[in-house]
């Protein structure tokens, strides 16, 4: 028998809860539904990790965030998430991945690996992190490459090859040869990352003038071998010795579930969901967007200071539209 929902929150990220917390305090009849643990993107950035945003723009339906630095890092912000989903009580679902939704005349059918439901509106927060960008290259499917980086000290003397410019990328760098790692630094432009976290990027600037760190610029990884790595660097094809590389150029949302769905996709690209600015509804009724998957490839775009208002907006934009049995 299925189980019957006013709306259904796909993602247990910040902007996940963000909405059922909104949803809660609307009288709705909500679920969310999380594929891994609480807030499971988060939980699998870098040990290290710390937020480019101040705690305060951190912080979703005015609970407070307090932070040891102004810029919080990971555990910190993994705790707090966690206390406003087991404080607040969240009806929220964890490692139930969702594998279909189907559109019914009036509603959707949600199946995950666990359970069926019924709801009337979907609201989709899956991020971007699931899916990387991959160098498709020969070799890449080698145990040496990796695309999420953790901690430097798995690293300590070795060589490493870290391909990108962006923030993910020179942190893994600096942090791996700060724990005895000779560093390669694959940068694709002719510079770091305009990007990078202002008190990160003289840091890698400086490590890279003073030889510390070798920067290739204008350079692309062409092949990957088991104790070397093939690089295309400006124009000419060089080999160098290398024990991992950590391939972090960016994620992507998933396409395919969008697709999937029946959302339209732009075709350049940016890969841009269709979706109303003002209501986050996309083209297919009774389904929204919210956080960083509205960004498409753009996935800088959006963030959690700047996507917690699409709770409000979309839970305005449900009760304005629809006459709903609050009753749980």
């Amino acid at each position: 028998m299925k189980t019957e929902f006013d709306i259904i929150i796909i993602g247990g990220g910040p902007i996940g809860i963000a909405c059922g917390l909104e949803a809660k305090k609307k009288g709705l009849r909500y679920l969310i539904l999380e594929k891994g643990p609480i807030v499971n993107s988060l939980f699998h950035y870098p040990a290290n990790m710390q937020f480019f945003s101040s705690s305060e723009k951190l912080e979703i339906d005015e609970i407070p965030f307090i932070s040891n630095e102004a810029k919080p890092k990971r555990n910190e912000a993994l705790e707090y998430y966690r206390r406003i989903v087991t404080t607040n009580k969240l009806n929220i679902h964890l490692f139930e991945k969702v594998k279909n939704v189907k559109k019914e005349t009036d509603s959707f059918t949600v199946v995950s690996d666990k359970n069926s439901y019924t709801t009337h509106q979907i609201v989709l927060a899956t991020g971007f992190y699931d899916i990387p960008n991959l160098l498709n290259v020969p070799g890449e499917e080698l145990d040496k490459v990796v695309h999420y980086y953790d901690n430097p000290h798995y690293y300590s003397g070795q060589k490493v090859a870290v391909v990108g410019a962006s923030n993910s990328a020179i942190d893994a760098a600096l942090e791996c040869w700060r724990k005895g790692a000779e560093v390669s630094l694959i940068i694709r432009g002719d510079e770091v990352g305009q990007r990078v976290k202002y008190w990160v990027r003289p840091d890698i600037i400086n490590r890279i003038e003073e030889g510390s760190i070798k920067a290739f610029y204008n350079t692309t990884v062409k092949a990957v071998q088991k104790n070397t790595l093939t690089l295309s660097s400006n124009g000419e094809e060089l080999e160098i010795h290398n024990d991992f590389v950590l391939a972090l150029t960016g994620y992507k949302p998933n396409f395919k579930f969008l697709e999937m769905l029946g959302v339209h996709i732009s075709n350049d690209e940016k890969r841009l969901p269709e979706y109303d600015t003002e209501t986050m509804e996309t083209n297919v009724k009774g389904l929204y967007l919210a956080g960083v998957i509205c960004g498409g490839m753009e996935t800088h775009k959006w963030f959690i200071e700047n996507s917690r208002i699409h709770a409000k907006i979309i839970i305005r934009n449900i009760l304005a539209k629809t006459t709903i049995d609050t009753k749980v």
